[in-house]
């Protein structure tokens, strides 16, 4: 969960006051059908409002930079090693701080792109109990991670982080592209 900050509390008491005030508004109704409608629908308005005001005030208000990436593969033990550095460019506290690599194999991200990356053929034994082999020789081309790098990064202050996981040996020629977000 997020933390909020004063703006959300704005956001929120704002949006719970017109619903107080559909509330009211529609308990003034005479027909049972319009009072009915009239709950309802300021009910699902103000839960909307609520949770997109918290998204974009998130959005505006948290700042989070990053630094210093460097990546290096560690062929003993097939892993690849991410580190840098994250820093809150804001003025309020990040709750989580998430670190995303994407690692793109050969083809996909310099544009050299064959037919055999895609297309796996498949047939009438794909039905059958053996197809089932088939579909564990396919191998994903795309790997993308995601890692909580800080927690609660308060406004100017930064944080130096290092994440591993397995490298896919059948990647050659990879690209990676990396984003931070902070929530």
């Amino acid at each position: 969960m997020t933390l909020f900050n004063y703006l959300h509390y704005l956001a929120l008491a704002f949006i719970l006051l017109l619903f107080i005030l559909g509330i009211v508004a529609s308990l003034h109704q005479k027909k049972r059908n319009i009072r009915l409608g009239m709950l309802f629908s300021v009910t699902v308005i103000s839960i909307f409002l609520a949770i997109f005001s918290v998204i974009i005030i998130d959005k505006y208000t948290k700042h989070v930079g990053l630094y210093q990436v460097k990546n290096k593969r560690l062929l003993s033990i097939e892993k690849i090693v991410y580190t840098g550095i994250v820093k809150n460019e804001g003025d309020f506290t990040i709750g989580k701080v998430i670190f995303e690599i994407k690692l793109v194999n050969k083809g996909h991200a310099t544009g050299n792109v064959k037919g055999s990356n895609f297309y796996r053929p498949s047939g009438l034994l794909d039905f059958m109990p053996n197809g089932d082999r088939d579909k564990a020789k396919a191998k994903p081309q795309t790997v993308i991670k995601k890692f909580v790098v800080a927690k609660n990064l308060k406004p100017g202050t930064s944080k130096s982080f290092r994440v591993y996981f397995n490298y896919p040996g059948y990647f050659r020629s990879v690209s990676d592209f990396t984003k931070i977000s902070g929530h």
